[in-house]
């Protein structure tokens, strides 16, 4: 397919960001390829939002959908979504930003990666804090990740302004009823849900998106709660709730043989890490129901580190 075939959506989330949205919304309009929709949800603002967004709307291909009711993150990602006519979808927080050329270089990075279901980028940090954050220093095909997420709860991705996913993998995620659960963080449900329905993940290195740290950032200021154990521990009851809805809503189990498919999964990331051989093998170890297949699959699996290790494919360590 190529790029000029592929429709474009980009969900803008609002609350209360009135004084940082016309630049979030000017950075999606200046685009050196433009998107074709642009639908920004406000979450029932009680500041001057619904009268910047009407004149944002101004703008040819600008859509908006002003909320009743404060319901969060989640319930304004469900909104937009059931709205989009896309076929890859982009996500950006309306106190954040786009790079000029992020929307040609992630299609031009989708036309080259024809397999790639959801892309995340580098990002830089303005505002209160600043600096340039980079989870690998190259573009990296990161295979798919259902087991892994299945049995481990990993988490591959980056915050929501960086994602972008199509939307046949989309429609399998969105929309979720647990909106009360994710009023914040609900990118937590797009980097989980992707993994969970057979996404196939991709990262690029160029930091393409601006981050803006003030006080009334959510996520960032959240940050300090990772260190906090009700915090944690609720976030651990939620996800469980997350991963039964959308592995009922798409049939998904755990597969008979997982140390097969545990293999066949680790084989899709071309570049593996030491890290990602100790996770599948802890996975087999631990999930594993048939005694044979589960020392097979660690002969295996060793085998296979060693044939990447001679093979130099081994990644020997990330930023």
């Amino acid at each position: 397919m190529n790029t000029r075939e592929i429709k474009t959506s980009c969900l803008i989330n609002n609350y209360n960001y009135a004084k940082f949205l016309v630049e979030a919304v000017d950075s999606t309009l200046n685009q050196t390829v433009k998107f074709n929709e642009i639908i920004i949800v406000d979450d029932a603002s009680t500041d001057n939002s619904a009268e910047v967004i009407a004149k944002l709307a101004q703008e040819p291909y600008v859509k908006y959908i002003l909320k009743e009711k404060n319901q969060g993150q989640l319930s304004s990602f469900n909104t937009a979504f059931l709205a989009a006519t896309g076929d890859i979808i982009f996500f950006l927080d309306a106190d954040d930003t786009y790079e000029p050329e992020y929307l040609e270089t992630a299609l031009n990075f989708y036309d080259r990666r024809r397999e790639c279901d959801f892309a995340f980028c580098a990002y830089k940090k303005f505002g209160a804090a600043e600096g340039v954050f980079q989870d690998y220093a190259v573009d990296l095909d990161l295979g798919y990740s259902v087991i892994k997420t299945m049995c481990n709860g990993e988490w591959i991705g980056s915050i929501t302004s960086t994602l972008s996913i199509r939307k046949e993998i989309l429609t399998k995620i969105l929309p979720i009823p647990y909106t009360e659960d994710w009023r914040v963080r609900a990118d937590d449900c797009l980097v989980w849900g992707a993994s969970l329905v057979g996404a196939k993940k991709f990262y690029i290195s160029r930091p393409l998106v601006n981050y803006r740290i003030h006080q009334s950032n959510q996520f960032h200021n959240k940050q300090a709660s990772v260190l906090n154990k009700d915090y944690e521990y609720k976030r651990w009851w939620k996800r469980n709730s997350l991963f039964n809805y959308i592995l009922q809503k798409n049939n998904l189990t755990l597969p008979y043989l997982l140390a097969s498919t545990s293999l066949n999964e680790l084989k899709t990331i071309p570049c593996p890490t030491i890290k990602d051989f100790i996770l599948y093998l802890k996975i087999i170890f631990l999930f594993e129901r048939n005694f044979y297949w589960k020392v097979k699959g660690v002969f295996l699996l060793w085998s296979y580190l060693l044939k990447i290790s001679l093979t130099g494919k081994l990644q020997k360590r990330s930023i």
